[in-house]
């Protein structure tokens, strides 16, 4: 049986501040870092053979944080790579809602449709990363495997995992370092867990935003 264990990267400051992040390699802020290592100690005793990562920095030292534990050393996996947003990358929430009004409410309603301006739609943002997590079960078959990624890739992962189809987007939560489980059984998908955040209980946190 193989084991997948998804994580979300911990927060950076365009997180708190509601902006963009997409391909821009934005690194993870002091909550972020904390959030990492309180992941890195929750799945310490966890058996671990193998880490992927988007190659962004967020989710890499997300990775390294947890693979600490296990003396693993990370691998880059360029499919687990955050959503290119394109010309909404680097700009606030607020900014986006105003300048492309009617995109932002499909994109709030039907974000299966979306085209980002000079960017990608949620389907090639989930065909490269399933090709991504085929290419990890041929390579680890019957272990268990870490992966580090984004908001929008563990989204449309889950919802491939669950047998969802992308419509169904904003049904899925990631916090920041949610820790995701998915057993391969024969070749069938199980789901044990889903935007597991048990380990950060210990930070003060405000209300979740799906951000």
């Amino acid at each position: 049986m193989t084991r997948i264990i998804l994580v979300r990267h911990g927060e950076t400051p365009w997180n708190k501040d509601k902006i963009f992040r997409g391909t821009v390699d934005i690194p993870l802020n002091d909550t972020g870092r904390e959030e990492a290592e309180l992941a890195g100690e929750w799945l310490q005793k966890e058996t671990i053979h193998a880490a992927y990562s988007s190659p962004l920095s967020r989710a890499r030292d997300t990775a390294a944080a947890i693979c600490r534990h296990h003396k693993l050393q990370v691998q880059d996996l360029p499919g687990l790579g955050d959503i290119n947003y394109g010309e909404w990358q680097s700009l606030p929430l607020t900014e986006v809602k105003k300048v492309y009004a009617d995109l932002y409410r499909q994109w709030e309603t039907a974000p299966h449709t979306v085209r980002f301006p000079r960017g990608e739609t949620l389907e090639e943002v989930e065909q490269r990363a399933w090709a991504a997590v085929e290419e990890v079960v041929k390579r680890h078959p019957g272990r268990t495997v870490l992966l580090a990624a984004h908001r929008a890739v563990n989204k449309v992962l889950i919802a491939r995992f669950i047998g969802l189809d992308n419509s169904h987007f904003w049904r899925i939560g990631q916090d920041t370092t949610a820790i995701n489980r998915f057993h391969l059984v024969g070749d069938v998908w199980h789901i044990m867990s889903v935007n597991d955040n048990c380990h950060l209980r210990s930070l003060k946190r405000g209300a979740y935003v799906d951000f």
